[in-house]
């Protein structure tokens, strides 16, 4: 009898075991546990720690409480500019009610992925290009209010979102880098013209002190052969000013010059009006003397053409008949 009862006892303890095996569950620190009893769930969270439920009959879902950062694919889209552009972001997201995401969603995790893509592509048709690159924040602003809105009712609150790269056409980075390079050369002329407007000004100042001092002219001459001539270069060039010759001119005294005699000229001729054609006398006509004619000696004839042998014809030589052949 008594074998009996400690036979008893003990099958007792041991299913005790079993059943407290079966039903012990432990929720880390950073989960929380949704209970479904019979398919339906309890209103109470099991929070971190050892919890039991009633196998076969509970069962026990745990979600995960931390952030989560989620890398959003690379999206291509039109800009309000009509520029193509291909953006990248990351979503930071944490559940805040672990039964609406265990609820209301089938995977919380892959429809804030698919929300967040799409709120990606519309910001992108809704922006221009140099708000993409230089107007972030407003941009990640409104990306995280269009997936934070029916976010919420899944029991998940998107902490921040950030867009990471933005890849432009090739031609269009060329387009932009000459843009910055004319904007910066622009920038270079007017500080330069700046500069030279006040040095003309520091310039102008020093002229104005050294005129009413002519040594200081002879000094500043004499400083820039110095420094010419620290660079120990085989040829100087040294300017010579004016006002250094009108210097020495008032330091000596004009030698008197004997004045030059200057020679009159004739006056200038009055023009003459034209006068008319006067008219001719008429000459008696000379008589001339007749002048006996000498006899001309007559000249030989010149050679006739050649004949066929090619012998010029003598005058006074009778011309062979031509033969024909």
């Amino acid at each position: 009898m008594v074998e009996e009862l400690v036979a008893a006892g003990a099958a007792v303890a041991s299913a005790g075991v079993l059943y407290a095996l079966a039903a012990a569950r432990v929720v880390k620190q950073y989960e929380r546990g949704v209970v479904f009893r019979l398919g339906r769930l309890r209103p109470s969270v099991r929070g971190p720690g050892f919890t039991m439920v009633i196998p076969a009959v509970d069962r026990l879902r745990k979600v995960n409480m931390q952030i989560v950062t989620m890398p959003v694919p690379a999206q291509e889209g039109i800009t309000r500019d009509n520029v193509t552009v291909r953006v990248d972001a990351v979503v930071y997201f944490k559940v805040i009610d672990p039964a609406n995401a265990i609820v209301e969603v089938e995977d919380y995790r892959f429809a804030v992925s698919q929300m967040a893509q799409t709120s990606l592509r519309s910001i992108i048709g809704k922006s221009d290009l140099d708000d993409l690159l230089s107007n972030r924040e407003k941009l990640n602003q409104g990306l995280e209010l269009m997936i934070d809105s029916p976010a919420v009712g899944w029991g998940v609150q998107i902490d921040r979102v950030e867009i990471k790269d933005v890849s432009l056409p090739e031609t269009m980075k060329r387009s932009m880098a000459r843009q910055a390079e004319a904007d910066r050369e622009r920038r270079a002329r007017v500080i330069n013209a700046d500069a030279e407007l006040q040095a003309s000004k520091k310039l102008a100042e020093a002229a104005h002190e050294m005129s009413e001092e002519p040594a200081a002219l002879q000094l500043r001459l004499l400083q820039t052969v110095v420094a010419v001539a620290a660079e120990k270069n085989s040829t100087l060039v040294l300017p010579f000013p004016v006002e250094l010759l009108r210097f020495l001119e008032r330091a000596t005294p004009h030698a008197q010059q004997p004045p030059q005699q200057t020679q009159p000229q004739p006056p200038p001729q009055s023009q003459q009006p034209p006068q008319p054609p006067q008219p001719q006398q008429a000459q008696p006509p000379q008589t001339q003397q007749a002048q006996p004619q000498q006899p001309q000696a007559k000249q030989p004839d010149p050679p006739g053409p050649p004949d066929q042998a090619g012998q010029p014809y003598q005058p006074g030589q009778a011309r062979p008949e031509p033969q024909v052949q």
